[in-house]
C-alpha cells in the first residue's frame, strides 16, 4: 500500500486544499488579507487562498511528525529575515496563524491534542488520516 511519504509534497498539499475548501468550519479569518505569515517576511502572501494551503500543510505536517505542538511548527515556517548590511537572523513564523489553522482542523475533527505521555501535541484523527489517504489515491 502507498504511503503519504510515496507522494510530492506540493502535490499532496494541492489536493488536500481542494477538499479543505469544501469543510465549512474551515474559513480564513477576515485579519488573514492584510497578515504577514511571519516576522521574516516582507509582504502579505500573493496566493488569495494561502489559509487552505497552510491548512493542508499543516495537515500533512501532524500526519508525519505528530504529536507536533506550535512551537515547532513556529520553526518550520520560519525564516531568515533579510536585515540590510547585518547578517541574515532567523525568525519564527508567526504562531498566530498556526494556532487558528490547528483550531480550525480540531473542529473540523481532522486533528486533536494528545495530553498523555512525554511527547504532548496534535496528532491526526482517523478523519484526517482518511482524508489524506483518499487524496493519495485519487
Amino acid at each position: 500500500m502507498t504511503s503519504i511519504r510515496d507522494y510530492k509534497a506540493s502535490e499532496t498539499i494541492a489536493k488536500v486544499k481542494q477538499e479543505l475548501k469544501k469543510i465549512d468550519s474551515i474559513k480564513p479569518p477576515e485579519w488573514s488579507k492584510f497578515v504577514k505569515t511571519g516576522a521574516h517576511k516582507e509582504r502579505t502572501p500573493v496566493e488569495k487562498d494561502w489559509w487552505y494551503t497552510r491548512c493542508a500543510s499543516v495537515l500533512r505536517r501532524v500526519y508525519l511528525y505528530g504529536p507536533i505542538g506550535v512551537s515547532k511548527l513556529r520553526v518550520k515556517y520560519g525564516g531568515k529575515k533579510n536585515r540590510g548590511h547585518k547578517p541574515e537572523k532567523f525568525y519564527m513564523g508567526s504562531g498566530n496563524i498556526l494556532r487558528k489553522v490547528l483550531q480550525q482542523l480540531e473542529k473540523a475533527e481532522l486533528v486533536k491534542y494528545k495530553k498523555e505521555g512525554i511527547r504532548k501535541g496534535r496528532i491526526i484523527t482517523s478523519k484526517g488520516e482518511s482524508l489524506l489517504n483518499k487524496v493519495v489515491k485519487k
